[in-house]
């Protein structure tokens, strides 16, 4: 499987509650916003970009990609944004990840892939140790329809939704640092330091 059958979506649609609001892909991280360093990653293991977002939609859009905005209303979590780029997404797959993972692996799509076809599954999921990561995930799109009728009936839960379905997880504990998310002003100086 090459990568011109995957599109990549970047995850950029939260509150970012816990960093008083600011949208965490424009934050500075090594002195470029999140969202490039994620791009910078993501662009080589991919075929297009997508960025889900619903704030500062024209600044995404200036980074010279097409942005998708959630189609379930409220603030519905990851998996509204999942759906959306399931949806725009004109590939058979689709390799999803947070835009506050600035570390995230090169070999992503490789080694997800891998385990996905090995296994005949329609979902793989970042884990390092005993904790997956639902949100760096590479999924068939043909599953968008299922996605909104679990978003219609009001369910959120990634890991449950992804757990309905043939799920594999994929082990990266030669790399735990690339999973690492910042949340906080805490999380973004700690990072910053140890890399």
């Amino acid at each position: 499987m090459t990568k011109d059958n995957i599109t990549g979506l970047i995850l950029a649609g939260g509150k970012a509650r816990r960093m008083g609001g600011v949208d965490k892909g424009l934050i500075a991280f090594k002195g470029q916003h999140m969202v490039i360093h994620v791009i910078e990653r993501l662009s080589p293991q991919v075929s297009e970009i997508l960025v889900n977002a619903n704030r500062e939609i024209e600044t995404y859009q200036s980074l010279g990609f097409t942005v998708v905005t959630d189609e379930i209303n409220d603030f519905a979590g990851p998996l509204a944004g999942l759906h959306a780029g399931m949806k725009a997404a004109k590939t058979e797959f689709l390799l999803s990840v947070p835009c506050d993972s600035p570390l995230l692996p090169d070999e992503l799509y490789q080694r997800l892939m891998s385990a996905l076809e090995s296994q005949n599954a329609d979902i793989a999921v970042a884990k390092t140790g005993e904790q997956h990561h639902p949100v760096f995930c590479l999924c068939r799109t043909s599953l968008a329809q299922d996605l909104e009728n679990y978003l219609t009936a009001g369910g959120r839960k990634v890991d449950e939704w992804q757990k309905k379905h043939a799920y594999v997880e994929v082990g990266f504990d030669d790399n735990p640092l690339a999973f690492s998310n910042i949340n906080t002003p805490e999380d973004l100086s700690k990072l910053e330091a140890e890399c």
